[in-house]
């Protein structure tokens, strides 16, 4: 975002100046996170979560080279190699946790990221591609994760490898090669761990790269903020640094400490007691669940029950659970809303809170449960309007929505309609 009022970089000694003509590294960080970064003035907590997202990535990245160091892809030791990690390894104990939980909470600010663009409609124009590279980000996100759930080879590693990778026999003529070429052969072994090892380690490093570029979208039409309202004026925004910085700070502060708790007290409360089994092929669990951060689209696959026509119910699961991420991609141009932020389309705002939210929350638990009743039912009818809120809802309130009037500025909508606050003239100095 390039405004004429911005700070400009401005080298302090010859050493600097010299790395200014060759490598402007420092200019580069200046523009991008520090104080010659207009940010609208009025963002709230909710806009936090982006750089909590980039925290746990580079911890996730930290820890999982640690880990990696004292790893073998190897299925007749993979088991003892995390237990060795547990027990022989100093602090390895906590890269374990730390890396474990790292991805949970990963999930967490992402999803909360997602659904505050959901409500501010941060995916409009002029900030479609910002967009669209972060559902790349949560699809390459879900792919390492998956694989890295595989990696311990307890008894849930074997088995989730097996169901995920099985859906891809569902897909007519090149569904079983597919699989066995995902897997080096026709069931979880020494040939997939290898694979998902690898994939494992390398998407961190890709999901890095699209990062970058996700930043470098959204620093060409800039921030959004609460208002959906465009800056307009000077007095609409602050610096990055040193205003954002403290608050998201505060954030890291905030969220490091919840962090702590889990590793520290509660570390295998969101993992599977069953992967503490070693991996058995012989022996099927009970309960065959994926990590919990997958269960909606594990809710939204197992939803289909009856074959329709000539489609077997599996495939349209498959379709569907896949759909339902990959219809995001279209969502700019379903909302045609010209308001964006949905504290101003009223309308809006009751299907996000009380049918979007809810039908997510039903997605959740039905995902984690058995696949049985009510959950089976619960999880179709979360399915159907899922769908529908994105398909049909989204872009019928679009055209009959009557939104409220909205702010002229960021400014007004701070510090209310004094024309010069509104102007950004300096108010009179008391005498």
């Amino acid at each position: 975002m390039s405004f004429s009022w911005a700070r400009q970089y401005e080298p302090k000694n010859g050493f600097t100046q010299w790395m200014d003509e060759r490598l402007p590294l420092p200019r580069l960080v200046y523009n991008a996170v520090g104080a010659g970064y207009p940010v609208p003035r009025n963002l709230n907590y909710m806009w936090n979560f982006g750089v909590l997202a980039g925290f746990f990535l580079v911890l996730q990245i930290i820890t999982g080279v640690v880990l990696a160091m004292h790893y073998a892809s190897d299925a007749t030791v993979a088991f003892a190699k995390v237990e060795h990690i547990m027990r022989d390894v100093n602090w390895g104990w906590l890269m374990r946790y730390a890396h474990a939980n790292g991805a949970s909470f990963f999930f967490i600010v992402i999803y909360m990221h997602i659904f505050r663009g959901f409500f501010y409609s941060s995916y409009k124009a002029p900030r479609e591609m910002i967009w669209l590279l972060g559902v790349v980000i949560f699809l390459l996100m879900m792919a390492t994760a998956f694989m890295g759930y595989v990696l311990p080879w307890g008894q849930m590693s074997f088995w989730g490898a097996k169901v995920i990778t099985g859906l891809f026999g569902a897909i007519p003529l090149v569904g079983e090669p597919l699989q066995v070429w995902l897997l080096g052969g026709f069931a979880p072994d020494d040939a997939a761990l290898n694979r998902f090892f690898s994939l494992h380690f390398l998407l961190p490093f890709v999901i890095a790269g699209v990062v970058i570029m996700h930043i470098w979208a959204l620093h060409i039409p800039g921030s959004s903020n609460p208002t959906g309202v465009e800056v307009k004026q000077e007095s609409d925004t602050v610096p990055f640094h040193p205003y954002y910085t403290a608050k998201d700070g505060f954030g890291l502060g905030v969220i490091l400490i919840l962090f702590a708790i889990m590793v520290f007290f509660l570390p295998n409360a969101l993992g599977h007691p069953d992967n503490y089994i070693e991996a058995n092929p012989l022996s099927t669990p009970a309960h065959i669940v994926p990590e919990w951060y997958f269960w909606p689209f594990y809710a939204i696959l197992r939803a289909f029950t009856v074959d329709f026509l000539f489609i077997p119910a599996k495939l349209m699961g498959v379709i569907a659970m896949f759909g339902s991420i990959l219809i995001w991609f279209i969502l700019p141009w379903l909302d045609r809303s010209p308001v964006r932020s949905g504290h101003y389309r009223p309308l809006f705002r009751k299907f996000f809170w009380f049918g979007l939210i809810p039908a997510m929350v039903v997605l959740f638990i039905c995902g984690g449960a058995p696949a049985e009743e009510p959950y089976v039912m619960l999880s179709q009818l979360a399915t159907a309007y899922y769908f529908l809120h994105f398909l049909v809802i989204i872009p019928i309130i679009g055209q009959i929505e009557k939104p409220k009037p909205l702010p002229y500025s960021i400014t007004e909508a701070v510090l209310g309609s004094d024309k010069k606050a509104v102007k950004g003239e300096n108010a009179t100095p008391a005498v």
